[in-house]
C-alpha cells in the first residue's frame, strides 16, 4: 500500500466508532517505533464535531507519552536488539554515540524540541532510554511539549474548522501529499541534526 493509500485509509477511518482508539494506536505507534503523522485522522475528526478538539487532543497527548515511555523502555532494555535495527532502518545511525553524548548535557532540552518538532520523536524516546535520562523528566517534559504538539492544531482545527474542513474537502489529495512530506521533512530534520 503506498504512502498516498494509506492516509486516504487513515482519513476514511475518522468516522469509525473505534476511531479515537485507532488515533491514540496512532499516536503511540508514533512516538515509539513508526512514522505517522495523526494529524491525518486527527483533523477530519474534529472537522466532524469541533466540540471534540479537546477529547481528542487529551487522547493523543496521552498515548503519545505512553507510547514515549516504550520507545524509552526500548532504549534502555532493548537498544542492541531492537533500538539499533530501528535506528539504522529509518538511517539515523551515523553519530549516535555523539548526539546520546550530547543528550546527557540537555535531555529534557532535547525532549522537548523533539516533543514539539516534525523530527521522528521515537528517536528522542529511544535515546532518553540509551542515555538514562531520568524518568520523570522524561515524562513531565514529553507531557508539556506533545501536549502543545497536539493542542495547539487542535486549537485551531476548532477555531477555523469550516475553513480546514473546505479545504480538505477540495483538495484531499495535496491534504494528503502535503501530510507526507510534513513526515519526509522531519526525518531529512532528523538526519540533519543527526
Amino acid at each position: 500500500m503506498g504512502s498516498v493509500a494509506f492516509v486516504q485509509r487513515l482519513s476514511a477511518l475518522t468516522g469509525h466508532r473505534h476511531a479515537e482508539k485507532v488515533l491514540a494506536g496512532l499516536c503511540f505507534a508514533e512516538a515509539s517505533l513508526i512514522p505517522a503523522f495523526p494529524e491525518v485522522m486527527l483533523a477530519p475528526m474534529i472537522m466532524a464535531d469541533r466540540r471534540r478538539a479537546w477529547r481528542l487532543a487529551a487522547i493523543c497527548t496521552l498515548a503519545s507519552v505512553a507510547g514515549g515511555m516504550l520507545g524509552y523502555a526500548i532504549g534502555l532494555f532493548l537498544f542492541e536488539l531492537v533500538g539499533q535495527p530501528l535506528l539504522a532502518f529509518y538511517g539515523l545511525t551515523g553519530d549516535f554515540d555523539t548526539l546520546a553524548a550530547r543528550f546527557n548535557d540537555a535531555g529534557w532540552l532535547m525532549v522537548l524540541i523533539g516533543a514539539l518538532s516534525p523530527i521522528p520523536y521515537k528517536v528522542i524516546t529511544i535515546t532518553s532510554g540509551v542515555t538514562s535520562l531520568d524518568l520523570w523528566t522524561f515524562v513531565l517534559v514529553g507531557l508539556f511539549g506533545r501536549g502543545l504538539r497536539y493542542l495547539i492544531p487542535c486549537a485551531l482545527l476548532y477555531a477555523f474548522g469550516p475553513a480546514a474542513g473546505e479545504l480538505t474537502r477540495r483538495h484531499p489529495r495535496k491534504v494528503a501529499v502535503a501530510s507526507i512530506v510534513l513526515v519526509i521533512g522531519g526525518f531529512a530534520m532528523a538526519g540533519l541534526i543527526l
